[in-house]
């Protein structure tokens, strides 16, 4: 069954999940990703006197060596004639101790904040500071530790340094960092995270060890700081695109300069002919009022369509470098719905396997790549047999107007292509369609390395094979007039925005 799509905004252990709203400098207009603005960093939670679920007392090292020193002593005056020397020395020792607890710090006035990105990136290194505050009236030290998701699994730690922060020097497996807190102070550090699914998931809790008197027990308290948190699919990859387009540098990353003057067919402006235009773009009657060669400058066209047509059937679920290739195509769709909001079309959503389970029509604007932004985050590949048919003849009684369509499905031989061929024939004639399949990276591997074993040996004809097949679904997927992009999971979200911009660029929308 179709379902509906909602979005929200995450600030906070208890609040919605906003959309990505980074800004994006695409050609000459900077463009938010909602109509709100609100700042994808907005994800905190602050616990004033947060709750205390548990209280324990630690022995020290300290408490632990005189105990140890004690017992050679005790054993001396024993054996003078001594015998309840034993228990007096232990009951000294003891008193001491809870004497330490007792005068223990209190937590009241304590405030902790943590505050991470309102969404975080599955895969990736999320960083989430954590603020503690000291209203006690007291000086406090101890050991932070912040607890994670079990899932999550822990990055580099940085402390906080006159604002900045440092490398901790603890391992990534410890989450544990000493701190030193006077009253009426604040103390930061930061940790990075990376989520290895998509979903929902929480931080549970925060452990405090602080230092007692005497230095005999350590406090630890359990305090309630819980935060829930979505992993959605690769946002900051958005804005690394964002930093890369405003700098001009999108060639470093494969991905052709976003501004395209000069290419496609909405009129601009006049300009003086320079070597390698197009003569067919010269405007003769401006060359005979200048006497000079003039040409016309046009740019690309906006509120064009983009449609995304994502199967989550059994075919989807293959995995490519431990990944299923569902994740690797919802990493790339992000990126080309942003890249195409911020270039002025229409993004659209269809998602489908048995049945139409999302749909999204084609709109304009920040706020539509939000939408379809929480519609992907918690998609999952299901072992059903997928259809095609059914779903584009749904899509077609919604949707009429050409756009740049394209089906991200599993294509490993020619019988699979004639399949989602015949489905997409009905497309064909209306909008530019692409069929999108993610490539096995280990497989060009196997292609390029010299067999030094039989194993590798039948390896090798097994890729061959592999690849024959592909080709065969290739040209038959092109003689029916279907486009086929076939990339490997780390160059497929420039391979899409890359033909995308082309197919722009040559007026094919």
């Amino acid at each position: 069954m179709m379902q509906s799509v909602e979005s929200g905004s995450e600030n906070g252990a208890k609040e919605s999940v906003s959309p990505a709203s980074v800004s994006l400098r695409y050609g000459s207009a900077s463009k938010p990703l909602t109509s709100e603005g609100r700042s994808l960093l907005a994800g905190s939670a602050q616990y004033v006197d947060p709750e205390i679920l548990s209280t324990r007392y630690v022995p020290t090292k300290r408490l632990i060596g005189i105990f140890a020193i004690s017992v050679p002593i005790v054993f001396v005056l024993a054996s003078a004639g001594m015998p309840g020397t034993f228990w007096l020395v232990n009951a000294v020792i003891a008193a001491f101790a809870v004497l330490s607890g007792v005068m223990g710090p209190r937590l009241k006035g304590l405030v902790i904040r943590r505050k991470m990105d309102s969404v975080l990136s599955v895969r990736v290194s999320n960083k989430v500071q954590l603020q503690i505050e000291n209203r006690s009236g007291q000086d406090l030290s101890g050991i932070v530790r912040d607890e994670i998701p079990t899932t999550f699994r822990l990055g580099d730690i940085y402390e906080s340094v006159s604002g900045s922060f440092r490398k901790g020097f603890l391992k990534p497996s410890n989450n544990e960092v000493p701190f030193q807190l006077e009253s009426g102070r604040r103390w930061d550090f930061e940790y990075a995270v990376k989520p290895p699914e998509r979903g929902d998931e929480q931080f549970p809790g925060t452990f405090l060890r602080l230092d007692c008197p005497l230095g005999l027990v350590t406090k630890q308290v359990h305090l309630k700081t819980p935060q829930d948190v979505r992993v959605y699919p690769n946002v900051l990859a958005l804005r690394e695109f964002d930093l890369l387009n405003q700098a001009g540098r999108l060639k470093e990353v494969g991905i052709r300069q976003a501004k395209m003057r000069g290419i496609g067919t909405d009129f601009e402006s006049l300009r003086e002919y320079a070597e390698g235009d197009d003569f067919r773009k010269i405007d003769w009657k401006a060359t005979a009022r200048r006497s000079r060669l003039i040409v016309r400058q046009y740019e690309v066209e906006r509120n064009q369509s983009v449609l995304l047509c994502i199967d989550t059937g059994r075919h989807m679920m293959a995995e490519v470098d431990g990944v299923r290739k569902l994740d690797h195509v919802l990493d790339a769709v992000l990126l080309l719905a942003h890249a195409a909001s911020a270039a002025g079309d229409h993004v659209g959503l269809l998602v489908y396997n048995n049945d139409v389970v999302k749909f999204i029509a084609p709109k304009k604007g920040g706020n539509q790549v939000g939408l379809v932004v929480e519609a992907l985050h918690n998609l999952v590949a299901e072992p059903i047999e997928s259809d095609p048919v059914k779903a584009f003849s749904f899509l077609q009684a919604r949707f009429k107007k050409r756009s740049f369509l394209l089906n991200f499905t599993a294509v490993e031989d020619a019988d699979r292509a004639r399949e989602v061929a015949t489905s997409m024939s009905s497309l064909r004639n209306r909008h530019l369609t692409f069929l999108v399949n993610v490539s096995d990276p280990e497989i060009s591997a196997i292609l390029n390395k010299v067999p030094g074993s039989e194993e590798e040996l039948y390896q090798l004809r097994a890729a061959q094979w592999v690849t024959e097949d592909k080709k065969a679904a290739h040209s038959l997927m092109s003689s029916l007039g279907i486009r086929f992009i076939d990339s490997e999971p780390q160059v497929l979200a420039k391979a899409l925005v890359n033909t995308y911009l082309d197919a722009k660029s040559r007026a094919l929308i």
